[in-house]
């Protein structure tokens, strides 16, 4: 068995993009910031999401049965700092941004680089966490051209090579 520490250091060197993982429905809005979110097929359009089994809310993305995945432009390090913030309430949190909702309810970040709406149609239970696979509804295109980016534990604005961050 590989040991946690070189696990977590290893995967450290694995970039992922950042995005603010979004719910509401009966059993409240809550949100939280996620690197490890990736496609899984495009037939039906497929997402997983994953969250910690711990987390005070992963009982409530359950019930809710609806996520969106806001994909964090490279100006949103701050926003994406507050939904990781524990100590904030989901109030605050929510108060750092401007939001609308698609098809499935879940709140849908306005300045977001690309927001996928999504129905969670199956869940895993591996470990620590969650795995949600999340159906695609619909998608939103922001206007924004450069990423976020998490890699060796620090957030990297990243940017197409013809444009300047």
């Amino acid at each position: 068995m590989v040991d946690t520490t070189r696990f977590r250091n290893a995967m450290a060197m694995l970039g992922g993009a950042v995005s603010v993982i979004t719910t509401d429905g009966e059993a409240g809005r809550f949100g939280f910031t996620a690197s490890a979110v990736c496609s899984v097929t495009d037939s039906p359009p497929t997402l997983l999401v994953c969250m910690n089994r711990a987390s005070h809310s992963n009982a409530q993305f359950k019930a809710n049965g609806a996520l969106c995945v806001n994909v964090l432009a490279g100006t949103h390090q701050e926003l994406s700092g507050a939904f990781a913030n524990r100590t904030l309430s989901m109030d605050e949190r929510f108060a750092s941004a401007d939001w609308t909702v698609l098809e499935s309810g879940a709140p849908v970040m306005l300045d977001a680089l690309v927001n996928f709406d999504c129905r969670i149609v199956q869940v895993h239970e591996v470990g620590s966490h969650s795995i949600f696979y999340c159906e695609i509804q619909d998608i939103r295109q922001g206007g924004a051209d450069d990423g976020l980016v998490y890699f060796n534990r620090a957030y990297h604005r990243i940017c197409e090579t013809s444009k300047a961050c």
